[in-house]
């Protein structure tokens, strides 16, 4: 992460200088993780910058504040307004865009009572989240920790404390030498990474699993259903079990951060020939496209930025 190269942050409704933009200590969502948040990215395309499916992101934002009573002091126009004017400011051609609310500062009653509501966005340079894996090939393990159940919390929300059960998966995962982690669900089934869905390929078929697995719905996930199937490969939406994993020809994780990473292998077994498969490599560079600008079926999928000449503070 560069976040050395972001001058402003979006905050409140203000754009203000990186250094400038904090909170109180006694944050509510600091000390119980009471937020919600989207990861977005823009991309480089040949008429400019573009930011992928914000409007959807924006969506499952406001979708998610909704679950955990958090009313968000913007309307969705005026964040997808903001997050152009953002990266525009800063100087991107492309960037990850992280919007995030949450309860502030008036109570650490485990009710978030009177604490206000922030709003804040910020964009920093960031490649794949699994660096060099997400080419080669990601080493996962199974992790000794489950998803938790959408009964215990909303599994399709996405919440800054519903991470921890992430953040101790993916520790676990890189002590034992491991890039990422596999999580299974209550019942035993494959749930998702620490941060992406998962899709395995057997014999041309593509197969994921949905919220009934306690995922997050991805909306990588759902594009890349789309340009699946738009590919002519049949896509089916089922419980994944661990043997489905291991005996797939393929098997590639989906996420914002992510993006397309094929799974090489899950502990020390290889998937399939433990490189990149056929369709796997496929659907990537399908994607790569779509993103770029450079298929026009998917040009719905982008917003332009547009230049920004001024801050106004």
């Amino acid at each position: 992460m560069a976040f050395g190269n972001t001058k402003w942050i979006w905050m409140n409704g203000k754009f203000v200088p990186w250094h400038e933009a904090t909170f109180h200590v006694s944050a509510h969502a600091l000390h119980y993780g009471s937020g919600v948040f989207e990861g977005v990215r823009c991309y480089e395309t040949a008429n400019g910058p573009a930011v992928f499916r914000l409007d959807d992101h924006l969506a499952r934002l406001y979708a998610s504040a909704a679950v955990y009573g958090i009313e968000i002091p913007a309307e969705p126009e005026e964040l997808a307004e903001a997050t152009c004017e953002l990266i525009s400011l800063n100087g991107f051609s492309s960037c990850y865009v992280r919007h995030i609310s949450f309860y502030g500062s008036d109570s650490l009653a485990l009710h978030p009572g009177n604490c206000p509501v922030q709003v804040a966005i910020l964009a920093w340079p960031w490649g794949s989240l699994l660096g060099a894996a997400a080419t080669s090939g990601v080493r996962i393990t199974v992790s000794p920790w489950l998803k938790f159940h959408s009964q215990m919390m909303p599994t399709r929300a996405k919440a800054c404390g519903q991470y921890l059960n992430s953040i101790l998966a993916v520790r676990d995962a890189v002590a034992r030498g491991y890039h990422e982690a596999l999580l299974l669900n209550s019942q035993g089934h494959i749930a998702e990474g620490s941060s992406e869905n998962l899709f395995v390929v057997c014999d041309g078929r593509i197969f994921t699993n949905d919220e009934r697995d306690s995922i997050l719905l991805g909306i990588t996930r759902d594009s890349v259903i789309e340009i699946a199937r738009d590919l002519g490969y049949d896509v089916e939406t089922q419980t994944l079990h661990l043997e489905d994993l291991l005996n797939a020809d393929e098997a590639f994780f989906t996420g914002t951060a992510a993006e397309i990473a094929p799974v090489s292998e899950v502990d020390g077994k290889p998937i399939g020939n433990g490189l990149a498969g056929r369709i796997t490599t496929q659907i990537r560079n399908a994607f790569v496209a779509a993103v770029a600008g450079f298929d026009r079926r998917y040009e719905h999928w982008l917003t332009p930025v547009e230049q920004t000449a001024e801050v106004v503070i």
